[in-house]
């Protein structure tokens, strides 16, 4: 079991490669944001693989880990709209009206 469990972790290692390969010639933000979020979700799966190996306190390391992924996430769409993308929810202009709101 515990050579599986290394075999898929190393499997996990290699798309983690791939991510940082990403992170590190972009293109873009959006590019290099979405290599960070593969980054630490193949973080999370290592962790949780290596756990049954390592010890069962790797879980709280793993979660932990999801825990700052989701809150870089929050961060960069925060950050682009502060660069003019501009937050839909903070618009002052009008709504745009539904389909059965229309005053004719």
């Amino acid at each position: 079991m515990t050579v599986w469990l290394t075999f898929m972790a190393m499997g996990v290692l290699v798309s983690l490669a791939g991510a940082l390969v990403r992170v590190w010639r972009g293109p873009g933000r959006a590019d290099r944001m979405t290599g960070a979020q593969l980054a630490g979700t193949s973080g999370v799966a290592v962790l949780m693989l290596l756990a049954p190996i390592e010890g069962w306190a790797t879980l709280d390391v793993a979660a932990i880990l999801a825990l700052f992924g989701a809150l870089a996430a929050v961060g960069f769409v925060k950050a682009l709209s502060a660069d003019g993308g501009g937050d839909p929810e903070e618009e002052d202009g009008d709504p745009v009206p539904l389909a059965g709101d229309r005053n004719d």
